[in-house]
């Protein structure tokens, strides 16, 4: 091997540095050498898209040691692990966002060129992953990036839609919505992890037994079993080395063909496990007015949830801790109510898989779960009918009654004779038709509660969530809703991003604080 001062001849060239470097030879050189042996596509016949996918492997090959060496040094260190649980991640294309935090966009240009081909075009062939509707996907995908930036360890979990936000079309005046099919070319920034596969039960009933000691157990027979698979992409952080993890699940049937079906022609039998289950995360917030939705929508929070808790722990056991501390090490933040089951599906972890007593397993629960709530109408904070939630998550119902035995006489020692103040504090609504409510159950459930403004956080404290508040407000505080400036100046304006630049200095895209210093500036054309 060559010493560290050595010129190195392109005979010499070390491994890593032919796959990885950054100039433009040889960034040149591993575009094409993607377009053949990962596209199996040779100049003459690629298309655009050929070009944008060798293009994304070859900058994802650029993230990989980063990713690799992050998840080292969070194995070598004693870190405390960030856990956003989000329904919606609206992350937005990742190639030109790479580009930017990896310094590398002029000389990805310029190798770009070389091969024939012109960026800016090729930006434009990345598919939207449409996994998020609004504010709270983008708030999610702008606390990834944050954090990353700031070099802090993190895990977003969420789900893998298959089908994303719908396309518009307007016709006759009328809106029109068609499938979003954002996978339908492939997804290079992705990387299937199917050696972990976690069981998610549904339905079913739960059984009490004893043990050989006299204590007692709830099992959990489920109608049905679906299993979660991880799909992994890399988030990097802006001119740093961290990169974190997006995990998003995909469903699939614990027993995807039945053969025995199949082999006395009832062809559709032979698979519909697997439709059933796949359609888990098939699309993006399907329509609940039907009660089939409804269902469908429980069991898609429900799902990612299981399957990211099971994870966290199984990482966590596997690192040699104690589930005793495993608030030490793992923080989980609910964003909005979406995962907020993740209360009582941690404790049915802790108390019925792992036999945890109930109290220590609080204790663990609430110090790790964290909630951020998105709304300030009543009507919005999100509820499930009782028979619906009992269909589907027997067990969950009867922790989520234990849960509320237990808050509503602290309520009680704390407002004596407050009868109107336990009924709107219940996790359970009992007026009308009976449901469970989620934020409630996020509240009790959680160690901290934050707004998304300064404004926002005051009206939830007098409002929405007052009752909680009063009761105990030192879980209370403000995280304002930011954006990433990465992607909303550095990225989308490149003129007005240089001009800053050269004005006040390259600190600004990490310190917006820094933009004052354009005050002095403001009569300059």
């Amino acid at each position: 091997m060559n010493s560290p001062n050595e010129p190195l001849s392109r005979d010499h060239i070390l491994i890593e540095d032919d796959r990885t470097g950054t100039s433009v030879e040889t960034l040149r050189r591993a575009i094409l050498d993607n377009l053949f042996y990962i596209q199996g596509k040779f100049p003459e016949i690629a298309t655009a898209n050929d070009y944008y996918m060798a293009l994304a492997y070859s900058v994802r090959d650029r993230l990989l040691h980063r990713w690799a060496k992050t998840v080292e040094t969070w194995l070598q260190k004693d870190v405390k692990i960030v856990c956003y649980l989000s329904a919606e991640f609206l992350m937005g294309p990742h190639l030109g966002n790479n580009l930017i935090n990896l310094g590398i966009e002029d000389p990805v240009r310029q190798a770009v060129e070389a091969a024939g081909q012109n960026l800016d075009d090729l930006l434009q062939q990345e598919e939207e992953p449409g996994l998020g509707n609004g504010g709270l996907g983008r708030l999610a995908a702008c606390y990834l990036d944050s954090l990353a930036t700031l070099q802090v360890p993190a895990i977003g979990f969420g789900i893998r839609y298959e089908h994303g936000i719908f396309h518009q079309e307007i016709r006759d005046g009328w809106q029109v919505e068609k499938t979003d099919n954002w996978l339908h070319l492939g997804n290079p920034w992705e990387i299937r992890r199917p050696e972990i596969h976690l069981q998610v039960k549904l339905g079913g009933h739960t059984i009490r037994e004893r043990d050989a000691e006299g204590r007692e157990h709830v099992r959990w027979i489920p109608d049905r079993v679906v299993r979660g698979t991880p799909f992994d992409t890399p988030i990097s952080g802006y001119r740093v080395n961290t990169c974190n993890t997006l995990r998003l699940w995909k469903a699939e049937a614990a027993k995807s063909f039945d053969f025995q079906a199949f082999n006395i022609g009832d062809y559709y039998g032979a698979v519909d496990k697997k439709v059933i289950s796949e359609n888990l995360t098939k699309v993006l917030y399907p329509n609940d007015e039907p009660i089939a939705g409804k269902r469908l929508r429980l069991e898609q929070q429900y799902f990612f949830v299981s399957c990211s808790l099971q994870n966290i722990i199984g990482i966590h056991l596997e690192a040699g801790g104690r589930l005793a501390e495993l608030h030490k090490l793992w923080a989980v933040q609910l964003n909005d109510t979406h995962p907020a089951v993740a209360v009582a599906e941690l404790m049915r972890l802790l108390v019925d898989e792992h036999a945890m007593d109930w109290d220590t397993a609080w204790q663990v629960t609430v110090e790790t779960c964290g909630y951020t709530n998105h709304t300030l109408l009543p009507e919005a904070l999100e509820t499930w009918p009782l028979p619906l939630f009992q269909s589907v998550l027997p067990r969950h119902l009867e922790i989520i009654y234990e849960i509320n035995h237990r808050f509503l006489q602290q309520v009680r020692e704390r407002f004596p004779g407050d009868n109107h103040r336990l009924a709107r504090m219940s996790l359970i609504d009992e007026s009308g038709e009976r449901s469970v409510r989620m934020a409630n159950l996020a509240c009790v459930g959680s160690h901290a509660i934050n707004g998304v403004a300064a404004l926002h956080t005051e009206l939830v404290k007098k409002d929405v969530l007052r009752d909680f508040f009063e009761m105990m407000p030192q879980k209370f505080s403000n995280k304002t809703n930011g954006v990433t400036p990465r992607r909303f100046m550095v990225l989308s304006n490149p003129g007005l991003a240089g001009l800053i630049k050269r004005t006040v200095g390259d600190g600004w895209a990490t310190d917006l604080a820094t933009l004052r210093q354009l005050e002095p500036h403001a009569d300059d054309p």
